[in-house]
């Protein structure tokens, strides 16, 4: 369902659940799941837990998240926070700041204890929205 909003169309999300983490601000979080990012905790509504049949420990998966930290009026970044750097435009960035703040994950299936998912490493601070999980394809398609 889409909603109009003066001249913009607004498309309302509905996260499906909530990163669980030991991470809780935003300077405490690498840039990158791989620049020693600890595990973490997925935890899906209940009304949405079904959709985690088929997912297994030890398979990767890609978690969708809003970052809802970030500033959403920034257009240009210092790449990597780097000052050195040229201002580049987020969206050939990994900026968490960006009009749509969306985080990609890809992350290991470490446990799952119902409809709690340990994945890691995962970048994400406390209290992060998660707004769809889904499969890595075979073949290196999301690599």
């Amino acid at each position: 369902m889409k909603q109009e909003a003066g001249d913009t169309v607004v498309y309302p999300l509905t996260p499906i659940g909530v990163i669980r983490s030991t991470l809780r601000t935003r300077p405490e979080a690498p840039k990158q799941g791989c620049e020693g990012a600890p595990d973490a905790w997925l935890e899906i509504a209940p009304a949405v837990a079904r959709g985690l049949r088929g997912i297994a420990a030890g398979e990767e998966i890609i978690v969708i998240t809003w970052l809802h930290r970030a500033r959403r009026d920034v257009l240009e970044v210092h790449p990597r926070w780097d000052k050195r750097l040229p201002l580049t435009g987020v969206f050939a960035t990994r900026s968490p700041d960006r009009p749509n703040p969306l985080g990609l994950h890809r992350v290991r299936v470490v446990e799952i204890a119902g409809n709690r998912l340990k994945v890691g490493p995962m970048e994400a601070i406390d209290g992060t929205p998660v707004i769809d999980v889904k499969p890595v394809l075979p073949g290196g398609a999301d690599s």
